[in-house]
């Protein structure tokens, strides 16, 4: 007679496995001091494998974690711990939280200047990170040569923080694979970076009412994709909603507005490469509302180049460049538009225009 294993038992036995194979591998792994029920607050004991683990690779299996506070790692490289969950390890923001930082701080704790000792160049990879609707993701606080990749972000007030470098503001970072969904809220930012120096690649961003802001220069987006989607909560404050918006100078290839008021809010010298800004549903939910591809709020300094800019219908106010001042050397080459749809009187961007529109 062939006899019937029960569910929770292969899945108990699945989860055991995976943790004997990281174990196998060197890995701390964190079933090993703390319960992933997703009902005990494990922040104190996460806080304590890391301090007590320095330059090991921390392994969280496939369970959801409740964190009440964040959970810090060092930028000592002499310190420092590799953070690597399970595509199913949810970390999750408590009920009740009210703290201001940010879920996991990278380098928020013994904070280094230092890419010389072995340990500098650690990580955050895979898993989920949810924000219960009110917390922030990551921080990346000190440290450099920092990386985080393939991680899913879901309910959070600011997806990625990225806080002023330890080198002279440079933090050096890498970013890959990272998908954020926002928590619908006014003050909600996709991905905040403050430092210089970093690669940024293959995101996608939604919920938020602003995408992605840089304040700080010297930064390369590749293939990142903030999504307006729509909220209710978003939709009175939608004229505030920016794709991206760059108080620095910084470079960008193949990044995507979508559905944003303005795709680009451009306020210093940066360069742009085969970026797109698009809306999407009915023309008459247009209706009333401003689009503008670029904003500059000082004069346009900015190099763009081969731009799509795709309005939908005729009834929203259609700006391709909005410039507060004039005299700007910047300019618009070769973009893709349907001029047919631009009604804003001034038609600001053909002072500006190189090459043919497409």
């Amino acid at each position: 007679m062939r006899r019937v294993i029960p569910a929770v038992i292969l899945l108990v036995a699945g989860i055991c496995a995976m943790a004997d194979d990281a174990a196998r591998k060197g890995f701390v792994v964190v079933t090993d001091f703390v319960p992933s029920d997703g009902k005990s607050d494990v922040a104190d004991a996460v806080q304590k494998v890391i301090d007590t683990h320095p330059n090991r690779t921390i392994y969280f299996p496939d369970g959801t974690y409740i964190l009440s506070k964040p959970i810090a790692t060092p930028a000592e490289p002499t310190l420092s711990v590799d953070l690597q969950l399970s595509n199913y390890a949810i970390l999750k923001a408590a009920p009740g939280w009210t703290n201001a930082e940010a879920m996991v701080r990278l380098g928020g704790i013994h904070p280094a200047n230092n890419i010389r000792t072995p340990g500098s160049c650690y990580s955050f990879m895979g898993g989920i990170i949810d924000g219960s609707e009110v917390a922030k993701g990551i921080s990346i606080d000190s440290g450099r040569e920092t990386k985080v990749r393939c991680v899913s972000m879901k309910g959070v007030l600011v997806g990625l923080h990225i806080k002023h470098g330890a080198n002279g503001n440079s933090s050096d970072s890498d970013i890959s694979d990272v998908n954020i969904v926002g928590n619908g809220a006014t003050n909600s930012v996709g991905v905040f970076v403050e430092s210089c120096d970093n690669t940024l690649s293959n995101m996608r961003i939604a919920g938020m009412l602003v995408g992605v802001k840089l304040t700080g220069s010297g930064n390369l987006m590749q293939n990142l994709h903030p999504l307006y989607a729509y909220r209710p909560s978003l939709d009175a404050f939608y004229s505030e909603s920016v794709g991206f918006l760059d108080m620095g100078n910084n470079h960008y290839r193949c990044c995507y507005s979508d559905h944003f008021s303005t795709g680009f809010v451009l306020n210093g010298h940066s360069f742009l490469d085969s970026c797109i800004v698009w809306w999407y549903g009915k023309p008459e939910h247009g209706k009333g509302k401003r689009r503008t591809g670029i904003r500059c709020p000082r004069a346009f300094t900015s190099h763009v180049t081969n731009m799509t800019i795709g309005f939908r219908g005729d009834l929203a106010l259609n700006t391709v460049l909005d410039v507060a001042k004039d005299g700007g050397k910047g300019f618009l080459q070769d973009p893709v538009i349907n001029e047919k749809l631009v009604n804003e009187e001034a038609k600001t961007y053909r002072k500006y225009l190189r090459g043919d529109v497409h």
